[in-house]
């Protein structure tokens, strides 16, 4: 299997894949099954719809510990020990071989930012093809600032992978903008004469929020992980 490192590339990763020998099928199936964990922590967030500590108790339910939130969440993704067996195996929820290779997709980070803009994508869409409950302009508008949000938070949660915590930062900071202007649409005056539109805010806004806590909790995690002394340093 890969022994790919959570804090910087290889010359050539590819290179570097052990005995992972995986075919077509058996990507599609690892593929599915992480799609499955994604569907699996909507599930508990939204069962957990109106609690301040939805976050913390979804993460517990997935078999998360505190660190699944840090800089260097890598690690903390259950199911890569093969000493012992992971949380969520031990809750029924998943049962993960210990040969399957480490991927962006079991990132928890990933999981929890993928799964959040899922249910944006799925409620605006419900809306905003009726021009009979929004105006076009603003659906499309409002659609494009969702996906954009998500694009620029799925590159920073790849350079944190890679331990590039630096252009993390930057990246989440990007997708902090689209974050503020996803919320400037659906707060604009114009948007208040909309029930539609102002039912989804409802709904919507406490996600942007959770969206907003997860990167901001990381990129703190990142400034502290880049003003630590390298061991080098504190060896001289």
């Amino acid at each position: 299997m890969s022994n790919f490192e959570s804090n910087g590339p290889s010359d050539n990763e590819w290179d570097d894949r052990g005995e992972l020998a995986w075919n077509e099928f058996d990507w599609e199936r690892y593929l599915r099954e992480q799609d499955e964990v994604i569907h699996r922590y909507l599930a508990y967030y939204e069962q957990l719809r109106g609690k301040e500590d939805r976050m913390d108790e979804t993460a517990h339910l997935m078999g998360w510990d505190e660190d699944s939130w840090s800089a260097d969440s890598t690690e903390a993704v259950p199911g890569e020990s093969a000493e012992e067996p992971s949380a969520t195996s031990q809750t029924g929820e998943i049962n993960e071989s210990k040969d399957e290779p480490y991927t962006l997709h079991k990132n928890p980070i990933f999981i929890s930012t993928k799964a959040i803009y899922l249910s944006l994508k799925r409620g605006w869409e419900k809306i905003g093809g009726n021009a009979h409950k929004v105006p076009q302009p603003l659906a499309l508008d409002l659609h494009a600032s969702i996906y954009r949000g998500e694009e620029q938070a799925m590159l920073a949660i790849q350079a944190l992978d890679f331990g590039d915590y630096a252009m993390a930062i930057s990246l989440f900071k990007r997708a902090l903008g689209e974050l503020n202007r996803t919320f400037s649409l659906l707060n604009a005056n114009t948007s208040d004469k909309l029930p539609a539109v102002v039912h989804y805010r409802e709904d919507a806004q406490p996600r942007l929020f959770d969206l907003r806590e997860i990167w901001l909790r990381v990129m703190n995690e990142c400034r502290d992980e880049l003003e630590r002394p390298a061991e080098d340093d504190n060896e001289t």
